[in-house]
């Protein structure tokens, strides 16, 4: 409160100090009067701070900043040592796939073999002699593709206007897995080696006692990089072969490293490697040619 007294009256009053500075009529005599004092200033509470605008916050942006370069860098790294391990544990199942398929292959080759007292042969020929139907359309019974057999056409060239239409109808066997073409190639992955003393010497279909070098000894089918259509009567020649593995479309080879698959005429497989020497392939291509074979392949 301020105690104030008139000037005009002398009459002393107490006004509370809100009115300070202000200038009104004495209560007692009405005279103008001015209350003495600075007015009074309301009280005004500081603002709050902006949200998140405390000193710490720079500390902690930085912090979160240097978490996800880390994340990035880290993770980036660990990327880079398992993508190798990824793409081997991919090949490896390809690989395996792959194996398998030649299996098939070698397997319906022996019942071939059981039904009908030979191997099938490298290719039936027309009139003329010209290759016209694959040994590969005639095993299709024996690897579950009767249907597809049955719609084969014998009386027309495996390209005959019916026989085109089955192309894109290759079955999964005669495909690797491996091969960047996809599923949508028609091409096969595996062929027959032929040439005099194969087991595929053109028309002639070997018998299992022509096999005097053992049948765990001699190669049936091989991998192939050479595009061949699956219905196609081609094979690899081996006079035109340097018998070096992977070293070109037209000897055995592969999508895969270092070596390619091999069925042989028993119907196991074996991996040979790039490293196996010309000799050594061609004493397992032929069939009775005497000749040891030893060691790895």
């Amino acid at each position: 409160m301020i105690a104030f007294t008139c000037p005009q009256c002398g009459s002393q009053t107490n006004v509370d100090d809100r009115y300070a500075g202000q200038t009104g009529p004495c209560r007692n005599c009405g005279a103008t009067v001015t209350i003495p004092g600075a007015p009074a200033q309301p009280f005004t509470a500081a603002p709050p701070p902006p949200r998140g605008s405390s000193s710490s916050a720079p500390i902690l942006v930085i912090v979160l900043v240097c978490v996800v370069v880390g994340m990035l860098v880290c993770g980036g790294i660990l990327v880079a040592l398992l993508l190798p391990a990824v793409q081997a544990a991919r090949e490896a199942a390809r690989r395996s796939q792959c194996n398998n398929n030649l299996k098939q292959i070698g397997l319906a080759m022996q019942i071939y073999n059981d039904t009908y007292g030979t191997f099938p042969p490298a290719y039936i020929a027309d009139t003329n002699g010209k290759p016209m139907h694959s040994w590969r359309v005639l095993i299709l019974p024996f690897m579950e593709q009767e249907s597809l057999y049955d719609r084969y056409n014998f009386n027309e060239p495996w390209d005959g206007p019916n026989n085109s239409q089955l192309a894109a109808m290759i079955p999964p066997s005669y495909r690797c897995p491996s091969d960047p073409a996809g599923f949508g190639s028609t091409n096969t992955s595996y062929a027959a080696i032929t040439g005099i003393g194969t087991m595929f010497d053109g028309e002639t279909a070997a018998t299992m006692r022509s096999v005097t070098d053992g049948t765990s000894n001699t190669i049936i089918v091989v991998e192939t990089t050479a595009g061949m259509n699956w219905m196609e009567p081609r094979d690899l020649d081996i006079d035109q072969m340097t018998l070096q593995i992977n070293a070109s479309p037209a000897e055995i080879s592969s999508h895969h490293p270092i070596g390619a698959i091999a069925v042989f005429a028993d119907g196991h497989t074996s991996f040979l490697q790039q490293s196996v020497t010309a000799q050594v392939l061609r004493a397992l291509i032929t069939k009775a040619g005497g000749e040891p074979v030893g060691g790895d392949f």
